[in-house]
């Protein structure tokens, strides 16, 4: 489930590079989130379940955690190649596993995973350029709304309204930002909103009822191969060798 819902994440992503020539990366991520929250609102019809005024601030703070990880994330895939944006991006779920596992395998894993961002990060991206500094920052805020997406994640999924509630958040996620986007080329943000958010997070919602916050944190080390996988079938960006390093010691 976890590998379908990477694959479909990313060829999203994938499909949302496509359109950075033709319009702002935050408008790509807003419709994104738009398409996304009306497909799930459509398929869950979340008015039909009794929500609490607890229940929907949580949602809320889940689809906003949710929404920055997206525009943040997609502001830095216009600078930077897809798989080494997610490399970077994944200290966040890198520091959820070190603070939330038991025993010393997941912290042997972070240290693995640390090794392999700054293997990227530092030697895989040149610091020099401008853009690409601006990128590994971006990145790495993406990371941390990822952190906050597990972690609130896991506490919706727990409740055993996980999709409802995602439905919930998506809706809350678009309206945030809402200001910052600009008029969109539907159909293939259509595509983008499918594939990116209204099966990837419906699909880790199941995911997140069977698993702790530890095991679905490391279990996302498959999403930096999943990006690659796609970004260079798809966008034939093709990774250096200190890139290839890192993703090892990630994965």
């Amino acid at each position: 489930i976890f590998v379908a819902s990477s694959l479909s994440q990313y060829l999203g992503a994938g499909l949302a590079v496509s359109l950075f020539s033709l319009m702002p990366s935050m408008t790509v991520a807003w419709g994104r989130l738009v398409v996304g929250a009306a497909v799930l609102v459509a398929l869950r019809r979340p008015w039909r379940r009794a929500w609490t005024r607890r229940t929907l601030l949580v949602a809320t703070a889940f689809g906003v955690a949710t929404a920055t990880m997206n525009v943040i994330f997609y502001a830095a895939i216009s600078l930077l190649p897809l798989g080494t944006t997610v490399s970077l991006e994944f200290l966040g779920p890198v520091v959820v596993a070190l603070v939330t596992g038991r025993g010393w395998r997941p912290r042997v894993a972070a240290i693995l995973a640390l090794l392999g961002v700054a293997s990227i990060s530092g030697l895989g991206v040149d610091l020099g350029d401008p853009d690409q500094r601006i990128g590994v920052l971006l990145a790495l805020g993406a990371g941390v709304a990822w952190a906050a997406y597990i972690l609130l994640g896991r506490r919706v999924a727990s409740a055993g309204a996980g999709t409802d509630s995602l439905a919930v958040g998506m809706v809350a996620g678009a309206l945030v930002y809402a200001p910052l986007a600009e008029p969109t080329a539907a159909v293939t943000v259509l595509g983008v909103g499918v594939l990116s958010t209204a099966v990837p997070y419906g699909l880790e919602q199941v995911v997140l009822r069977r698993l702790g916050t530890d095991a679905f944190a490391l279990l996302s080390s498959l999403m930096p191969a999943a990006s690659l996988l796609v970004g260079v079938v798809v966008l034939r960006q093709l990774p250096n060798a200190w890139e290839m390093t890192g993703l090892v010691l990630v994965s």
